[in-house]
């Protein structure tokens, strides 16, 4: 387990009980208590818990880690659905992407998709237009020839690298998209889809509103969740592509609500 794996299974322990001491993390993880103690540490230098006597307390502010300490959770299950995803994507599209994990990944295969790249290469022009506020998305597909990359302004946030506030959204206001690609931090059939920062949260929402089409990508373990702030309900989203560990009972009532579901 690395490091940023342990990191987020002692804030989900921590989510769920409140308080932990090191003896119990140490025995959950199956790592020295001395890891753990150095673990606490850390997160408490962050402002992420706050340390006790042989243990931690969770702290007073949403569990959101940073990015880049996220990348190694589910990394399997999320390239499948980056690749399902931009297999739903049509050639001279414009597409919008929001910041996260999994949408990086549905970055990173729309940059290789051979019709793509073959199209860019024969001189065709950019045959996909990619509206992200997400700058590590952007960062990576700006040298991709096939790709035109519109950028929104705002505000970035370090822990997603994703740009928010009015810039962001007077810029998405003067937009539309073809499809919007939402990655959320929860999807719930009764309060849709949820982000952990109300910033992002509103960014997203004006995504999902500027676009014909909304396809969320959200590994299993983000459904049947609820995050603080709303993004958008169901009845914005038309196909949810997720991994095949999804409870059946979760698709059947996505499925209900209108949702088409991919499990890849």
């Amino acid at each position: 387990m690395s490091r940023y794996e342990r990191w987020n299974s002692l804030l989900e322990l921590l989510a769920e009980h409140g308080k932990l001491e090191v003896e119990e993390a140490a025995a959950a993880l199956d790592v020295s208590a001395a890891t753990i103690r150095r673990d606490l540490d850390q997160l408490a230098r962050q402002q992420m818990v706050t340390r006790t006597r042989g243990g931690a307390v969770a702290h007073n502010v949403s569990y959101d880690l940073p990015l880049r300490y996220k990348t190694a959770r589910n990394a399997g299950a999320k390239q499948r659905i980056g690749a399902a995803v931009a297999g739903l994507i049509a050639p001279g599209e414009v597409v919008g992407l929001n910041g996260g994990t999994t949408t990086t990944e549905v970055a990173r295969a729309l940059a290789v998709r051979p019709e793509l790249t073959e199209r860019a290469e024969a001189g065709a022009g950019q045959p996909l237009t990619v509206v992200t506020n997400a700058l590590n998305i952007a960062n990576e597909l700006t040298v991709r020839p096939a790709v035109k990359i519109v950028v929104t302004g705002g505000v970035a946030r370090p822990q997603s690298y994703e740009l928010i506030g009015p810039l962001a959204s007077a810029v998405l206001g003067e937009l539309t998209l073809d499809v919007t690609v939402l990655g959320v931090d929860a999807l719930d059939v009764e309060m849709g889809a949820t982000a952990h920062h109300e910033g992002e949260a509103s960014v997203n929402r004006l995504l999902a509103e500027r676009a014909r089409r909304v396809v969320v990508a959200a590994d299993s373990s983000k459904l049947g969740r609820r995050a603080f702030a709303r993004i958008c309900g169901l009845d914005r989203i038309d196909t949810l592509v997720t991994d095949e560990a999804v409870d059946e009972a979760l698709i059947l009532a996505f499925s209900d609500a209108g949702v088409r579901v991919l499990a890849v």
